[in-house]
């Protein structure tokens, strides 16, 4: 169930702007111990939502690798996003409408920021392990870097200390895409439609990988000429983000992606990963174009205590979304060296693991 945090009090982002009483949507699952150090903090990409349970099934959950059994997970509505934090949505105190395109900019350090501040008024002090992937991961690592002596250890996924040149031409072509429906940001029932359909449809190419395509949307008549399967699944990848999310959300995360730099103001990418103190994992996807191995290869070399794992999957960057089996294999043998868990405790983790039956999701980077 989403819970609602109403604070009291305006929040001062990057840009001097403020955001007057900021609403956090979130969850919780499982139960804070008694030490109050078994918690355990996710991070959400793009257009996902604070239910990482739901879409993170197979490591996330009873009996996978972040055990509500044995974790008090949480995780947190980024601002911007469609699904109940402060954002495009909200109304705007100054106007009395919703802020819509007029929402201002948020950064990935201002995201970090805001979890920091969620947390204390959940008290929560020290945290397990931080992690998330892609924009969730580029918001742990600000994290990380804001607050280093806050976690014990850090879980960084398919994602990179500066968004790359590369990734800001993905969303800026989304952005045109969305720019260039003459509905966008008026009050029209489908404001927005074609343009969010077609800015996914573009996503969704950068998220997979040319072997994921020839895979599952080759033509199966090659005499065929038109009524292409990839042509209906773009369509298809579209129309289903406009059923769940609102298009100028869509566009305020985009450019708050485009500001991820962890060495703005900090001398330096080197120098700011250099202060991150918690032990960390970083698991990169050799198919990933969007969010290539070199980035993560960046990450660990500057990481002071860090281990890189790279991951083969078919499935390009949403390798980090649907890998889950390997994951939560890679997650599990991590926490069991830091933590200590005895082999046989790790070993029967893993056996059942390899038991289970995972959904491969047909959704990309949610």
């Amino acid at each position: 169930m989403t819970n609602y945090l109403h604070i009291s009090h305006p929040f001062t982002l990057e840009s001097g702007t403020t955001l007057p009483d900021p609403t956090a949507a979130y969850n919780t699952y499982g139960t804070l111990n008694a030490a109050r150090d078994n918690v355990i903090w996710v991070c959400h990409a793009l257009t996902a939502n604070s239910d990482c349970e739901d879409w993170w099934p197979g490591l996330v959950g009873p009996g996978f690798t972040i055990d509500p059994e044995r974790y008090f997970i949480v995780c947190v509505n980024m601002l911007g996003s469609s699904y109940g934090t402060t954002s495009p949505r909200s109304i705007n105190p100054e106007t009395g409408k919703r802020y819509g395109l007029n929402f201002p900019l948020v950064t990935t350090r201002d995201h970090a920021r805001f979890f920091a501040l969620v947390a204390d008024h959940l008290g929560i002090g020290r945290i397990r392990l931080l992690m998330g992937g892609s924009m969730g991961g580029q918001c742990a690592g600000e994290w990380a870097c804001l607050q280093p002596d806050r976690f014990d250890l850090l879980c960084l996924l398919a994602t990179n200390a500066r968004h790359s040149a590369y990734g800001i031409a993905f969303n800026e072509t989304q952005r045109m895409a969305l720019r260039a429906d003459p509905t966008l940001g008026t009050d029209a029932p489908d404001a927005g439609k074609a343009g969010l359909e077609a800015a996914r449809a573009m996503a969704v190419v950068s998220y997979r990988h040319y072997r994921t395509y020839d895979a599952t949307q080759t033509q199966p008549d090659l005499n065929d000429v038109d009524d292409f399967r990839a042509s209906s699944y773009q369509r298809y990848q579209g129309f289903k983000l406009w059923k769940r999310f609102d298009p100028a959300c869509y566009y305020t995360l985009s450019r708050s992606m485009d500001t991820h730099n962890l060495g703005r103001h900090r001398g330096g990418a080197a120098v700011a990963l250099s202060g991150i103190t918690a032990p960390t994992l970083i698991i990169s996807i050799d198919t990933d174009i969007l969010f290539p191995t070199e980035e993560q290869s960046l990450l660990s070399r500057y990481i002071k205590n860090s281990r890189l794992e790279v991951m083969q999957s078919d499935y390009g960057h949403d390798g980090f979304l649907v890998e889950t089996r390997t994951i939560g294999r890679l997650l599990a043998d991590f926490l069991g060296d830091q933590l200590h868990i005895d082999a046989g405790t790790k070993r029967a983790f893993t056996e059942g693991l390899s038991g289970r039956n995972f959904a491969i999701p047909g959704s990309e980077e949610v």
